[in-house]
């Protein structure tokens, strides 16, 4: 079994930043892939980041990409989501989760565990 906690939401202007992180429990942490997910209000949950089990490989949405860098500390249990430049259309629950294997997927129907989700909301 493996719980994770995220923290590091809040309120910020637009072009502000904010960093993200998920603590996991676990003794095999490090040998996950982890992702972030995002969900407004009324829209589905949507990738935004997932980086290998290593930390060597790492994968963006689109619309994220230049702004957000995901990165783990394996030594800590850590994830972090680094989010620079935030738009109003960043607004959501972030929420992380680990796939049971090394690699990174976009489809969250392939994370098994997922945390709590902390609010992110950008006023313009």
């Amino acid at each position: 079994q493996v719980q994770l906690v995220e923290s590091g939401g809040g309120l910020v202007q637009a072009g502000g930043s904010l960093r993200l992180s998920c603590a996991a429990s676990g003794r095999t942490f490090s040998r996950y892939a982890m992702g972030w997910f995002r969900q407004a209000p009324g829209k589905e949950r949507e990738f935004v980041a997932g980086i290998s089990w290593s930390g060597g490989s790492t994968d963006y949405a689109d619309s994220v990409k230049g702004r957000f860098t995901i990165s783990r500390d394996n030594a800590k249990n850590t994830v972090y989501l680094q989010m620079n430049s935030l738009k109003p259309e960043d607004t959501a629950v972030y929420y992380c989760a680990v796939k049971r294997s090394v690699l990174v997927t976009t489809d969250p129907k392939k994370y098994d565990y997922w945390g709590q989700g902390t609010q992110v909301t950008v006023s313009s």
